[in-house]
């Protein structure tokens, strides 16, 4: 028993040693928290900087370089956990030892909030959730679980292969983690017929602040809204999900009609903000605006012959043919929507590859529809620039509408349509930066007149750091400070999320540049 007990020392002492290798500049804090975790989690779960394949697990998800470029604070400690054990027990070594946890599952987090930080002295851990990946299906219910670690177009594909009349409502970016599209609201082509995929998850499993496992019925119903759109990072780690898979045809139909300016495109996008909003929900039409064209691209929930009869009806300027249509199952549709094409195997959802560029990217919501001429004169003076981004212009309306904006943090639902800028190049160096960014914030800036106001709707999920940062005032962020950007995603449900924090996890645990903050004791 006494030998038995050295060598598990001894295990433990090597543990330490190995993970702080070349790791001399932390703090003792950060040595007492690598010993807290070695005595629940085996050694090689737990990647520091001095570790061989420390680089290989940051970067495995990393989706923006722009968070990983030389002088940006890494993690101290990165857990790659692969059982709910793992996460509880770096949660409460975290908590003992003053080491900050920071949540990753996909690593899409558009600021790279979740593996990075901008504050050069915060030693902090990620957690990083992509080995607990299981999807269970329970056909008969029409439910599955899903961990946060699994992408959209892995649960896409479990879904559909275990009965190809099985969906789910979530967005078109493939290697997107459920974690993070779930605890943010998660829009898709799907969203207008059966609402976000947070409007579809009946339960979940989180580990709060005090290391605890809870799920819907021990977490209570106000944490249970805040995680479902509220942005689940700020509140614990949420482990896995149960979700309703959604009914969808045998076959559904798609097209893509590209249009160039001379062909009208400022015309048909002029049109397209009064049609896509009010079309039937069985259809989504959303615009992508890149090298100087305008794609207009489509789901239909049935067969061509009756998306022909309704393009005609609402959009006739548009001019679908018959030519135009695809039919296909619906998980072929995913595949279609993130490659714009369907020649290729379904498997590809299965590809957790991430993107290797730089990226900045920012949205807004629009209540009426731009006016011709400001479309006009964005086209002119910002479409025809070498540096020109991407534009998507994604509608809301149907089902999205008919949801109150108090039913779960997401407050965004009555507006006619979301727009999103997002720049993304390959080329390294400081001229590309500042031409990338002076592009997508001059954009947003002659946005101004004509998008929401007071405030400035902002989805979550496109995260954007120049609306704002927290500010400490003690040792909890400002709830005052945060107003000013949580507003703008989150409108008036920004103060009952605060509640909710103050609530499970007042003294701020879990926090990051924009994390939702402590609502502050009300003063008699």
């Amino acid at each position: 028993m006494e030998r038995t007990t050295k060598i598990s020392h001894l295990l433990v002492a090597l543990c330490i040693v190995s993970s702080t290798r070349a790791f001399t500049s932390a703090s003792s804090d950060v040595h007492a928290f690598l010993g807290c975790l070695s005595a629940t989690i085996p050694c090689n779960l737990v990647k520091t900087p001095g570790t061989n394949s420390y680089s290989e697990l940051l970067m495995s998800s990393v989706q923006n370089l722009r968070a990983v470029l030389p002088g940006t604070t890494r993690p101290v400690v990165i857990v790659a956990a692969t059982e709910p054990a793992h996460v509880q027990a770096t949660v409460v070594c975290g908590r003992r030892h003053s080491v900050r946890i920071r949540t990753r599952s996909g690593g899409h987090d558009y600021e790279g909030l979740s593996y990075a930080s901008l504050d050069p002295h915060e030693h902090f851990a990620v957690l990083d959730l992509a080995k607990l990946r299981a999807i269970n299906i329970d056909a008969p219910r029409s439910e599955a679980w899903v961990e946060s670690g699994a992408t959209i177009g892995e649960l896409y594909y479990a879904a559909a292969t275990a009965n190809q009349t099985f969906g789910f409502p979530a967005g078109y970016c493939l290697t997107v983690g459920v974690g993070g599209h779930l605890s943010g609201g998660g829009f898709g082509a799907l969203s207008r017929k059966y609402g976000l995929s947070a409007d579809n998850v009946l339960d979940a499993v989180i580990v709060d602040a005090e290391g605890r496992l809870l799920n819907r019925t021990t977490m209570g119903n106000d944490l249970f809204w805040a995680i479902r759109g509220g942005g689940g990072e700020s509140f614990g780690v949420v482990l896995s999900w149960k979700v309703r898979l959604v009914p969808v045809p045998e076959t559904v139909t798609v097209f893509s009609i590209r249009r160039s300016r001379n062909q009208s495109a400022v015309d048909l996008i002029s049109k397209w903000q009064l049609v896509a909003p009010v079309l039937p929900r069985d259809i989504y039409l959303h615009v992508f605006v890149q090298n100087q064209q305008a794609d207009f691209i489509a789901l239909f929930l049935g067969r061509c012959g009756r998306l022909i009869d309704t393009m005609r009806r609402y959009f006739p300027e548009l001019g679908m043919t018959q030519q135009d249509c695809q039919e296909m199952s619906w998980m072929k549709s995913t595949v279609f929507f993130a490659f714009n094409t369907a020649n290729l195997p379904v498997e590809v959802l299965l590809n957790r590859t991430n993107a290797d560029y730089f990226l900045k990217v920012k949205s807004d919501h629009v209540q009426e529809p731009l006016p011709r001429h400001a479309w006009e004169s964005i086209w002119s003076k910002w479409f025809e620039k070498p540096e020109a981004a991407l534009v998507m212009l994604d509608p809301y309306g149907g089902v999205m509408g008919r949801i109150s904006p108090l039913a779960t943090p997401f407050p965004h639902r009555n507006y006619m349509y979301q727009l999103q800028l997002f720049s993304s190049w390959s080329e390294n160096g400081t001229a590309a930066l500042e031409k990338r960014l002076s592009w997508v914030r001059g954009v947003y800036k002659d946005l101004t007149p004509y998008v929401s106001k007071n405030p400035r709707a902002v989805y979550v999920n496109y995260r954007d750091l120049d609306l704002g940062t927290n500010v400490l005032e003690g040792n909890v962020t400002s709830y005052e400070k945060a107003r000013v950007w949580g507003e703008k995603y989150f409108k008036g449900n920004f103060k009952r999320l605060a509640a909710v924090k103050s609530k499970v996890d007042p003294k701020d645990f879990f926090r990051n540049e924009q994390s939702i903050s402590p609502l502050p004791a009300a003063k008699g």
